[in-house]
């Protein structure tokens, strides 16, 4: 039986993940915070081996030396898109710091196996590097203190750079899910001027890449690589409105331009990467959308 530690596997991409991996018969074990709230794992929670972590990194060291897994999936992190300056601590310390005791723990253990969660907004204008936002750079400085394990320590990692997610049950504040409630609401929906472009990926398809990633791992026995997760189908904002309203049947009531740009939009998106060998995208905007719409209505 494959084995496999989750971080971030209460949240919406990483749940999903638990649950794939569970279906097709690995052990799975999550890295939790002690505030870790367990919803979107309760139907499988019972078959999962859970382990609160405090901050102490030598019980850390201890369970993975416990669990001796083959692979880490390192999805926790921190999403903040503007944030104030009191909230620079919460993003150090859980998209870097954190990070960084599991490498830790990976070397002092005999799992050398890490699959890495990235961001397409490490790349601004498509730049090589140029964080849209302070959690991009601090994706972007943990992918660097990567490599040092990579070369000093024999870690072998892939690192995934996510697009935009979405999914049935997805609980997080996100797009799709504002469309439905300010529809469902019958209220007005302040937006930008709505030129900003997206490339949204079903989390079905993303859950599938972090798998593929995986056995790509293995067969090649690679130090470092990356990948981009996109469909390679930017969409306007403007155009996926009117996507949404012909899909679901719903209609908004969008004001444009009744609210600013965020610093930094992104007008232009990631281009320039290669696509894991391998994986595809089976499941279109047009079906996701469907998909989410059923749910949604059930």
């Amino acid at each position: 039986m494959k084995k496999a530690i989750v971080t971030g596997g209460t949240g919406f991409v990483g749940s999903n993940l638990c649950k794939f991996l569970i279906k097709n018969d690995w052990e799975v074990s999550v890295i939790t915070r002690p505030s870790s709230d367990y919803s979107n794992i309760s139907s499988v929670l019972n078959e999962i081996d859970v382990f609160e972590y405090d901050g102490q990194i030598e019980r850390l060291i201890d369970y993975f030396n416990e669990k001796n897994v083959e692979i880490v999936f390192h999805l926790a992190s921190l999403f903040i898109a503007e944030h104030e300056s009191n909230q620079i601590d919460g993003l150090v310390d859980s998209n870097i710091k954190f990070g960084l005791h599991i490498l830790e723990a990976m070397k002092e253990s005999k799992t050398k196996l890490l699959i890495n969660s990235g961001t397409s907004w490490q790349h601004y204008h498509s730049d090589e590097y140029n964080p849209v936002d302070l959690y991009a750079a601090t994706k972007q400085a943990f992918e660097s203190l990567v490599k040092y394990y990579v070369e000093a320590e024999n870690i072998r990692v892939i690192t995934l750079k996510l697009f935009d997610t979405y999914g049935e049950f997805d609980k997080r504040p996100k797009l799709i899910n504002l469309l439905h409630k300010f529809a469902d609401e019958n209220k007005e929906l302040n937006m930008s001027p709505g030129e900003q472009v997206l490339d949204l990926v079903h989390v079905n398809d993303v859950v599938k890449a972090y798998v593929k990633a995986y056995e790509y791992l293995v067969e090649q026995g690679i130090g470092f690589q990356e990948f981009g997760v996109g469909s390679k189908k930017p969409i306007r904002l403007k155009d996926l409105i009117n996507k949404f309203e012909f899909i679901t049947g719903k209609k908004l009531n969008v004001i444009w331009g009744g609210r600013n740009y965020r610093k930094r939009e992104v007008m232009k998106l990631w281009g320039k990467y290669e696509t894991l060998p391998g994986w595809i995208i089976e499941v279109s905007l047009e079906e996701g959308l469907l998909k989410y719409n059923g749910n949604k209505n059930n």
